[in-house]
């Protein structure tokens, strides 16, 4: 491989792992990557000198953007004017997604529109008022000024993604991941579908479609007769306008640069080596830096990285004597395997499977993508009704062949196991990928099958290897409006209460909680259900299904909505032992003590409302007490006054019910007296959580507030005498209240 290739690998690669942690990490390994430049150059190694100095370099480039970002933050909600390019129509009262810049800054900002609108393709000014938070600006009371056409990319993709609607119908939202690397319209459990078929990389690699195109449109001049190389000049001249008017997306893009290059080459009669045309292509979206965390992006260059390396090591092991179908077959099965590896511990990371029938699901469909993928360049290069509704039908029976050889692969008991690799098993599985490509064309490949072994043997010993005691810390899992909360033990066992909300087509269980709690290593001992509402409960049979708990803990009141009885499902599925929480029960997990305080079975009993049945623990770690609440309302409140006042006392309390005016009455908050409160709620709600005259009450109190929907997720870490709070990039202390430690040491 190119030392080119090389540089660009290991720059997206240090890129990638610098914007994905946090500015701690990224300062430490900044000063690994200088330290390994140097020892290099002392033994005068220059390529590893080389590479640690680009790793270095991506991530101090990475350290900017990240500095930049903050400040663009800060910069846009101080304003009251943004400039926006808008992809998709949005009319007075909508609730609209785009990008918007002011001052030479830019972020995606969500914002409810009060009055004015504009269509698809258009620029427009957006006036209002903004907060930053960490999925960017919310701007309220948005009015829409001045619209006019847009940037000229933006508009061809909302253009193009207009006529994918209009032509294809019910099967637009595939025509769009297809052509315009647009996923946003498939729903959850369907991508869960491909990713368990080993399919999903087919949906985001748009460039292997643009490869595709390519090549129809060479063998349509070489049907024609049409002289070489006015035939390859006017097929790079469609490439570019075909990759201009859907918008220019990554993965494309990086197609193009690469077809444009063997073209060139071709032309010139100058051979290159594959590796470097790869690099080229792959670094030519990374304009922008945030490139590196698109999934399409990634898919596409480990994707084409996997044909080369495959077509390499066909040629290497299959009998030179094989002709004809035979060869064929047996090339399209290896380059299958080694795409299905290498795409692996992406697909895992986002998905969370890894399918098993990959290599044989990809030789079933690569022939209808062949096909399909020319029918779409037709209807989108054609504008004649005849053409459009002819290739919208021949695509839609292609398309139904594509989701069949899906559902069946999925459909096949342990065909895609339950795969969230943590980070250390992430970077192991990954480094493991790019030493396969490079086993697959090397020489000599024995070194790289031993950097290959050794990694695979990091990624299945990482689980089981003993841990040094850490500090306790609990997590609030910014979920939106719901709860998910998970306490990680000194032995790096989690504790998850609630898991979240559900929606048509997934549940914040399978898309935040699973992962979020999976990346980090360690297994889950219990679930604690605080009452079976769908924003508690709702993500529950998917975090059973991926991570499969221990124990599971319920309040045991009669719920009928159809996420709880997933969710017991679930749990009777996968064996999940069943526990009612009653009050006075314990139970310890490593060095963490849960004390259940409530609900009472007969107080249950009369209740037509699951909140006033909610499970509250009291939650010990060493000497400071955790108090979760769930939904639990003023009646419960009392309750609890009545039976288990002294047991009440807490250094930090997780607010119930979201905040609302319902809960936190003054008496049950001067009975717990915390110094750290946590509410869980989804930013601008329709609810009105949380309760301005309960955020005055905890501020009148003297109480550090965090809110899920100004901090995302927050965590909180126990030492000795103070509680430490990371939210947001930043990290403070509080100190334990003296009273509430006598309390919880002597309740």
């Amino acid at each position: 491989m190119p030392l080119v290739a090389w540089s660009v690998l290991v720059y997206c690669g240090s890129l990638l792992i610098a914007l994905g942690v946090g500015p701690p990490m990224r300062t430490m390994l900044v000063a690994i990557t200088l330290a390994g430049t140097a020892v290099a150059t002392c033994l005068r190694s220059r390529v590893p000198a080389l590479m640690c100095a680009v790793a270095g370099g991506a991530m101090l480039i990475a350290i900017v953007a990240a500095r930049d970002a903050e400040r663009c933050g800060a910069v846009l909600s101080s304003v009251h004017a943004w400039d926006a390019e808008f992809e998709s129509e949005v009319t007075a009262g909508a609730l609209a997604r785009v990008v918007v810049s002011a001052r030479g800054c830019s972020d995606h900002a969500i914002f409810l529109v009060s009055r004015g609108s504009a269509a698809a393709g258009q620029a427009a000014t957006v006036r209002g008022r903004a907060t930053h938070g960490e999925r960017g600006l919310f701007i309220e009371d948005a009015a829409i000024e001045g619209a006019h056409r847009g940037a000229m990319f933006p508009r061809a993709r909302a253009s193009a993604g207009g006529r994918i609607d209009r032509i294809f119908a019910t099967d637009a939202p595939m025509v769009r991941a297809l052509v315009i690397a647009d996923m946003s319209g498939i729903p959850i459990e369907a991508r869960d579908r491909y990713a368990r078929a080993g399919l999903v990389h087919m949906l985001s690699v748009s460039g292997l479609h643009v490869g595709i195109v390519a090549l129809a449109l060479e063998l349509l001049a070489s049907i024609l007769r049409l002289p070489r190389k006015p035939a390859r000049l006017a097929t790079l001249a469609l490439l570019t306008a075909y990759v201009a008017a859907i918008g220019a997306p990554p993965p494309a893009v990086r197609a193009a640069v690469m077809l444009g290059a063997v073209l060139m080459t071709r032309l010139l009669q100058r051979p290159t080596s594959p590796w470097a045309i790869l690099a080229m292509g792959a670094a030519a979206p990374l304009w922008d830096t945030q490139t590196v965390l698109d999934l399409g992006w990634q898919l596409s260059v480990a994707g084409t990285a996997a044909l080369i390396a495959g077509g390499a090591l066909s040629r290497r092991v299959i009998p030179s004597g094989w002709s004809g179908w035979r060869r064929s077959l047996a090339t399209a099965g290896v380059i299958s395997i080694v795409a299905t590896a290498v795409t692996a511990p992406l697909v895992a990371y986002a998905f969370g499977r890894i399918s098993l029938l990959g290599p044989i699901t990809n030789l079933l469909a690569d022939p209808i993508m062949g096909l399909l993928q020319p029918l779409l360049f037709v209807a989108m290069a054609i504008p004649i009704a005849g053409v459009e509704h002819f290739a919208a039908d021949a695509a839609h029976v292609l398309l139904l062949g594509f989701d069949g050889i899906a559902t069946v692969a999925a459909s096949i008991p342990w065909a895609a196991p339950v795969a969230l690799p943590s980070v250390v098993g992430a970077v192991a599985a990954t480094v493991a990928s790019i030493a396969l490509i490079w086993a697959c064309q090397a020489r000599h490949p024995a070194r790289a099958v031993v950097l290959t072994l050794s990694a695979l043997a990091v990624l299945i010993v990482e689980p089981v290897l003993p841990r040094g005691r850490q500090p306790v810390e609990l997590h609030m899992i910014d979920v939106g409006q719901g709860d998910a909360f998970a306490l990680r033990t000194g032995y790096g066992r989690w504790i998850a209460v609630d898991a979240g909300r559900s929606w048509n087509g997934g549940d914040a269980g399978r898309n935040t909680v699973a992962p979020y709690l999976a990346h980090r290593g360690g297994s889950l001992a219990l679930f604690v259900l605080s009452h079976p509402h769908s924003d508690h409960v709702g993500g529950a049979a998917s975090l059973f299904a991926m991570l499969r708990p221990d124990r599971f803990l319920d309040p045991g009141y009669v719920g009928t909505t159809p996420p709880y009885l997933a969710a017991l499902r679930e749990a009777r599925a996968e064996h999940i032992a069943w526990q009612r929480v009653r009050p006075g029960d314990s139970l310890v997990v490593d060095d963490v003590v849960l004390n259940a305080l409530a609900p009472d079975s007969a107080w249950a009993a009369q209740l037509g409302d699951a909140n006033l049945a909610s499970s509250v623990l009291s939650v010990r770690v060493g000497a400071t007490r955790v108090l979760f609440t769930g939904d639990a309302e003023g009646p419960e409140e009392e309750w609890l006054l009545d039976h288990s006042r002294d047991a009440l006392a807490a250094d930090v309390l997780k607010v119930g019910h979201h905040g609302s005016s319902t809960s936190t009455t003054p008496a049950f908050l001067e009975a717990v007296h915390p110094r750290v409160a946590l509410v869980s709620v989804g930013a601008h709600n329709t609810y009105g959580h949380p309760s301005p005259d309960v955020m005055q009450s905890l501020a009148d109190a003297g109480i550090t507030t965090l809110r899920s929907d100004r901090l995302g997720t927050v965590v909180l870490r126990f030492f000795p005498g103070l509680i430490e709070v990371n939210a947001r990039a930043q990290r403070w202390t509080v100190p334990v209240s003296t009273m509430s430690t006598a309390r919880a040491v002597n309740p």
